[in-house]
């Protein structure tokens, strides 16, 4: 009799009441709540360094090919709006893969590279390299490979001052979140043949160029050259690539984040900054434009400058400042920003 009130004593000690359930899961929740937001932003910072690693990756192969070329990659090749028309048909239309392609060997990607033709128009490469997105190119705040492409798209697209409004039809493929430096609005845009995005152009340092040939027909590279010794303002006070703006309702469409490897369409792979083109404060940001730098990152976009570093640029800077970040020859030298 002894030994089964003893059983049954142990038996009651070792179980739980109601209210010690109930008290235990009440704490276990103020415990998860108070550990949820370090873990989120354990996990914003972790993607945040993954971004400047991607952008570091993407300075150097810049510099790699600088090193081999002597000059950086044009953004895309396009003729001067009114250049005299030629004869020869091989020089009209020029639509060429973007800047990205170029660094492909330099980023450990030579097979891929190899299924392009430089020389060929976009719509005439392979459609499965067209649509494969590239881990180095795509921020973890915004894309993973397996959600990084756009559809053809029919849109209205305008210049940053509003004008040269027309509707085309832009074809898909995979996308970008870091798109080279154009340079600022300077030479103007308001449909001459000096606005920014003709071939030579751009102020900044990933520009549009005019094709070069050989002889008179075959095209054989590009003629406006940027190198490291035009960037007369110095290498660590001028922009060389950063994120893009685009609105969250508008990820993987065009016109804000279409086919990054087309290069006809300049805004899929570069930006310009500066009076008119302010820097995007955030996802929603109604100021920014097509044309803006921008992030998904909370204050800052990160930029990697054209000596191969990565730093946060403050999404408040002054436009003003923006835009001599963003022109490479302008006579600002900045220091510390």
């Amino acid at each position: 009799m002894v030994t089964k009130l003893m059983n049954r004593s142990c038996q009651s000690r070792m179980g739980f009441t109601l209210v010690e359930l109930l008290v235990s899961l009440a704490l276990i929740g103020v415990l998860v709540a108070l550990l949820l937001p370090a873990v989120q932003r354990a996990r914003t910072a972790a993607r945040g360094i993954q971004c400047r690693n991607n952008l570091k990756q993407v300075a150097l192969a810049l510099h790699q090919f600088h090193e081999t070329h002597g000059a950086f990659p044009p953004a895309r090749i396009i003729e001067y709006q009114y250049a005299p028309v030629d004869e020869n048909a091989d020089r009209q239309g020029l639509d060429e893969p973007s800047w990205i392609i170029h660094l492909l060997p330099y980023l450990e990607q030579q097979a891929f590279f190899d299924q392009w033709d430089l020389y060929l128009p976009y719509a005439n490469q392979p459609t499965e390299i067209k649509f494969r997105p590239l881990h180095v190119f795509l921020c973890p705040e915004r894309h993973s490979v397996d959600d990084a492409i756009a559809e053809e798209k029919t849109v209205l697209i305008a210049a940053p001052c509003g004008c040269l409004a027309g509707i085309q039809t832009i074809p898909g493929g995979a996308v970008t979140d870091y798109v080279g430096n154009h340079g600022d609005l300077e030479p103007g845009a308001s449909g001459l043949a000096s606005d920014f995005y003709w071939g030579g152009q751009g102020t900044g340092v990933i520009i549009s160029s005019a094709p070069a040939f050989e002889g008179t027909a075959r095209l054989r590279g590009w003629s406006n050259k940027v190198r490291l010794g035009d960037i007369s303002d110095g290498s660590s006070n001028t922009f060389l690539l950063g994120e893009s703006h685009v609105p969250a309702d508008q990820l993987n469409s065009a016109p804000y984040n279409g086919a990054a490897y087309h290069g006809r369409h300049l805004l899929h792979h570069c930006r310009v900054a500066g009076p008119g083109v302010p820097l995007a404060h955030h996802p929603r940001d109604q100021r920014a434009s097509v044309y803006s730098f921008g992030s998904f990152h909370r204050g800052f976009i990160p930029f990697a400058m054209a000596d191969g570093s990565v730093r946060p640029v403050s999404t408040v800077i002054n436009t003003s400042l923006a835009g001599h970040l963003a022109n490479r020859a302008d006579g600002q030298t900045l220091g510390e920003f």
